[in-house]
């Protein structure tokens, strides 16, 4: 028998009735709308409403949105799948409401919204229309729900909250500043239009698998869901409820380490581990088809998300703990993480979530990861074949294969060897997306690893100008184009500077270009590729070549372009 779905409009006095008990379960993510989101929509509301006299009646109806709900036909418990921000933002926005009418508008007909009253003759207890998650319903109930909660709230101005009960404060506060700006006569007719003028569609069926497809066709359409939010519900609701708090906290957690987007991407790169191939759908679709979370959703959470969270949190913030090597990994991640793709991400996290105890393997492979990323990037390797060697890679990896086999997809090949170097000995300044990076690279080798940059912007910048004056001594070591064109965009041509170009100074003789360009303020240059560069009387062809002949030669060593395999004990 197929499962019903239901689809109604309702205006919000049916919403908050005895129709409805919400509950926020404790797989959704907590209360998060800031003052902004709520201030916007109280805006629209006085906005809509207007000045005019007009009966309520009259007035068009104002839509608020959708909520998806698990509800068992014919009982009033519904479990909120999407709406709980618009549900408790109403909440709080009635209870606000019930602070700031004059008596004589009978203020308290407002909280039958907010819960049903108990008897103490009958002993039944108030009972909620909306309860949000554990850790904040309580908090919830009383300082918004129970009547005379908004005066104990702003008493807690100033107190330690949780981020969840920090924005219902906040959101209850400033509703209280704006509602108590305007006319008491518009605050009940704002009241009266919320609860009978202002509809949400709630879309309800008993079925947990269908709620989660109308959720997932919602976020289709553009409501403000993301993956890793339907992801969760499907996770997190399939674990017993015994242990659905603790692993909910555990994807928090997770969340809050990464922050919203890393998290988000996390789901992406764990994709990749599983399907080792470029993505052909959603990431949600191909998540459910080749992770199949949901199958073992604890198994997931213990061996998958919770390790892969922490390896990624690791590499992004360059924070390795171990009490060897620690230092010169999370160096290797510092380079890495200036890599122009993110497609070497997902073998870094699983590799670091597998050995993290084992820092001298970990230190060996990302060695390599590093030579391999850099390689790739500055032959200007395309996602496709990017995707297709970090899937062998992924592979090679899950089945603990000799990683440092001339044949391994972590080693380059002879041939991509020659082809890097060849940009490297090319006119690399032509290439935007890697000069930098390789400059960067080179400064901290020629500087033992002991560079630290900290200037807000790092240029690259030529010694022999790219258009030099006529009357230059430029011209005198460089008579005519064709040598100028030889030398101007190599490497050893090139140097960084932390300030941004002076198309003036760039044509400079060299002695005042040393002078008044390639030093700071105090004299002296922070990069050791420019320090090079003042101590050299003339810059001729000559000094370009050796020049370039060294900065190479450091370079091939750095990563160990002649083809070698690299050994435990080889220095970075």
């Amino acid at each position: 028998m197929p499962t019903k779905i239901h689809g109604a409009e309702y205006p919000v006095q049916k919403v908050f009735c005895d129709d409805f008990v919400f509950f926020i379960p404790l797989y959704q993510r907590p209360y998060a709308w800031e003052t902004e989101q709520a201030e916007a929509l109280l805006d629209d509301l006085l906005g809509f409403l207007g000045d005019s006299d007009d009966p309520i009646d009259e007035i068009n109806p104002y839509f608020l949105g959708s909520i998806v709900l698990i509800k068992p036909e014919g009982f009033p418990e519904a479990e909120v799948v999407d709406g709980q921000q618009r549900l408790t933002t109403l909440a709080i926005l009635i209870a606000v409401l019930r602070e700031v009418l004059p008596p004589e508008r009978n203020p308290g007909k407002l909280t039958k919204f907010l819960y049903e009253e108990g008897d103490d003759f009958t002993g039944t207890k108030n009972r909620y229309r909306l309860t949000l998650r554990d850790r904040d319903a309580e908090f919830f109930q009383k300082y918004i729900q129970d009547q005379g909660g908004l005066k104990k709230l702003i008493g807690l101005k100033d107190a330690v909250l949780t981020d969840s009960q920090a924005h219902i404060r906040d959101n209850a506060l400033i509703f209280l500043k704006r509602l108590e700006q305007i006319p008491a006569d518009q605050r009940f007719r704002l009241a009266q239009f919320i609860v009978t003028g202002c509809l949400l569609v709630i879309v309800s069926t008993p079925d947990l698998d269908s709620a989660y497809r109308i959720f997932s066709v919602l976020n289709d359409r553009g409501l403000d869901l993301s993956h890793t939010d339907i992801l969760k519900s499907e996770i997190i609701g399939r674990i017993p409820e015994t242990q659905q708090e603790v692993y909910n906290k555990q994807w928090e957690d997770a969340e809050e380490l990464l922050g919203r987007e890393a998290f988000q991407d996390l789901f992406s790169h764990i994709r990749m581990i599983h399907r080792k191939a470029k993505s052909q759908d959603s990431v949600l679709k191909e998540f459910r088809e080749h992770v199949k979370p949901s199958d073992k959703p604890a198994h997931f959470m213990d061996t998958v998300l919770c390790p892969l969270a922490e390896a990624y949190a690791n590499i992004a913030d360059t924070d390795y703990q171990s009490i060897q090597n620690a230092e010169e990994i999370n160096t290797l991640f510092k380079y890495l993480n200036r890599i122009d793709n993110a497609d070497w991400i997902p073998p870094a996290i699983l590799y670091l979530s597998k050995y993290r105890h084992q820092p001298t393997q970990v230190l060996r492979f990302f060695r390599d990861l590093d030579r391999l990323a850099s390689g790739l990037m500055i032959r200007r390797s395309n996602i496709n074949d990017r995707i297709k060697r970090y899937g062998h890679l992924l592979a090679s990896i899950e089945k603990d294969a000799d990683l440092y086999a001339p044949n391994s997809p972590l080693q380059l090949t002879p041939n991509e060897c020659t082809s890097i170097v060849e940009n490297l000995n090319g006119d690399i300044y032509c290439n935007t997306k890697t000069r930098l990076y390789v400059l960067l690279r080179l400064d901290t080798t020629l500087s033992n690893g002991e560079a630290i940059y900290t200037f807000p912007k790092i240029t690259v910048e030529h010694v022999l100008p790219q258009n030099p004056n006529s009357n230059s001594q430029w011209m005198k070591w460089f008579p005519n184009e064709d040598l100028r064109n030889q030398h101007v965009h190599r490497l050893g041509n090139l140097v960084l500077l932390s300030r941004s170009k002076n198309s003036k100074a760039q044509n400079f003789e060299f002695e005042a270009k040393k002078e008044k360009y390639f030093t700071g303020s105090d004299g002296v240059a922070p990069f050791a590729l420019t320090t090079q560069v003042l101590k050299e009387q003339k810059w001729t062809p000559d000094v370009i070549e050796r020049r370039q002949r060294e900065l190479l030669k450091r370079l091939k060593q750095l990563w160990r372009l002649d083809g070698s395999v690299s050994h435990a004990s080889t220095a970075a």
